[in-house]
């Protein structure tokens, strides 16, 4: 109890002569990379939004770019676990092509002859056949890297080639459409939102869930005798956190449905045309609320089950993973199947968002998939890295593809402008870590 007071008293003392500012962010124990990041991600919205005559920051750009990142989101929240475990899955592109061709096949040419084509059991058999490819596929890649010791880098390079060769080989090169209409929902649009009235419910439920768990890890640190935050600093997180749920809301209920399908709908369900239209709100699309769902369930593994310690165990130090009694083989194989299950997800979206699928579908989304891990934080050395903050570099990542397309740059030239940022991305995590030491 004496050291307890004792310790009490120096963190006092300590913040009595501590800057304002450093005394802030030790009280709400806010992540200043996480920060950092999201004030570049600010620093170019704000820069778009200027060079593009303010075309980036409508509520139909930033919905559209939200459904954009949403298959890159879910991969990069895999890619982060493999990355910390000091390995790499270049074949994470090629993958979400195969598994989307197979998907496509499915409900376009093989499931009608036997379900219909429109039966509501469509979209679930495709989709977990997809996941059970997906996985297969992950835990192959796994396995050659565990037990045949083959470097990730040359597995997943050779995956990279191998299952894009493959996407080919299912159709001889033919594009696959239409697909399912339940499974279309998967890809946003203006179906595949779930409007006004459900998204503020969403979001009402998201802001009592951020409270709650900031309630709750109050006690526990009480109940285990840890530090906890000054009361005025939990209310300043959730008051923030809160308003930052309901900013994202707002905006993606004032994008409204476009005036001809509008009218089409009107007609269909004999609603008379008002003299100033038919405004029908979009709401929260589903790919970005199947992204967010991904996100928690990815945190809950990485931080709460006992498989994320493993990971973290085996990407800071194996050798001493291996001695603690972790069957580093084994983690190793479920990271990867991990991985190919979420690629699956991805690949879901993508198709449902094209309502075709092509031999094109996610080329170069490995990069864009391994550059949002890593400016999310995410250390190339391993053992470092977190869920949130690759789900806002893959934010970051489309935001710049998305302001590129606006300001009409071309294709050749966007990519040179995410390789640079990449180097980039590595360079300031080595400066940072250098520091930190």
């Amino acid at each position: 109890m004496a050291d307890t007071i004792q310790t009490t008293q120096l963190n006092r003392a300590r913040s009595a002569t501590e800057h304002p500012v450093k005394r802030f962010f030790r009280a709400t124990e806010i992540d200043t990379r996480l920060l950092g990041m999201v004030g570049a991600l600010l620093i170019i919205w704000i820069g778009f939004q200027v060079l593009t005559g303010g075309l980036f920051l409508t509520p139909r750009n930033l919905w559209n770019l939200t459904v954009q990142t949403s298959s890159v989101a879910i991969m990069a929240t895999g890619m982060v676990l493999v990355i910390v475990t000091r390995n790499i899955d270049l074949s994470v592109g090629s993958v979400l092509g195969f598994c989307g061709m197979i998907m496509g096949v499915l409900q376009a040419q093989i499931l009608p002859q036997y379900l219909g084509m429109d039966s509501s059991l469509t979209w679930i058999v495709t989709l977990a056949c997809g996941i059970l490819i997906g996985a297969a596929i992950g835990a192959l890649h796994g396995s050659i890297i565990a037990f045949l010791n083959v470097p990730s880098f040359i597995v997943t390079l050779g995956g990279l080639l191998v299952w894009r060769g493959a996407t080919w080989f299912v159709t001889s090169g033919q594009t696959v459409a239409p697909m399912n209409p339940t499974f279309r929902l998967m890809g946003g649009g203006t179906e595949g939102s779930i409007g006004a009235t459900v998204s503020w419910i969403v979001g009402i439920i998201a802001c009592l869930a951020i409270v709650g768990a900031i309630i709750n890890s109050r006690k526990q640190r009480k109940r285990f005798g840890f530090p906890r935050r000054p009361i005025w600093a939990e209310y300043f997180l959730s008051i923030l956190s809160c308003a930052l749920v309901l900013l994202a809301v707002w905006v993606a209920t004032i994008y409204y449905w476009p005036v001809n399908i509008a009218r089409k709908y009107a007609e269909a369900n004999a609603i008379a045309w008002p003299e100033g239209g038919l405004q029908i709100s979009h709401g929260i699309a589903i790919p970005v609320l199947m992204a967010i769902a991904v996100g928690i369930v990815m945190t809950f593994v990485s931080t709460r089950l006992r498989f994320g310690r493993y990971v973290f165990a085996l990407g800071g130090n194996p050798e001493a993973a291996e001695l603690a009694g972790i069957k580093t083989r084994w983690v190793t194989i479920r990271i990867f199947m991990l991985m190919g299950i979420l690629c699956a997800v991805a690949a879901a979206i993508s198709t449902a968002r094209l309502n075709a699928a092509t031999n094109a579908q996610g080329e170069l989304d490995e990069l864009y998939t391994i550059a949002a891990a890593v400016i999310g934080g995410t250390s190339l050395a391993g053992g470092v890295g977190t869920i949130a903050g690759a789900m806002i570099g893959a934010l970051v990542m489309q935001s710049l593809q998305s302001g590129m397309v606006l300001l009409g740059i071309d294709s050749p030239l966007q990519r040179i402008v995410v390789g640079i940022v990449l180097v980039l991305a590595v360079w300031a995590d080595t400066v940072y870590r250098t520091r930190a030491k």
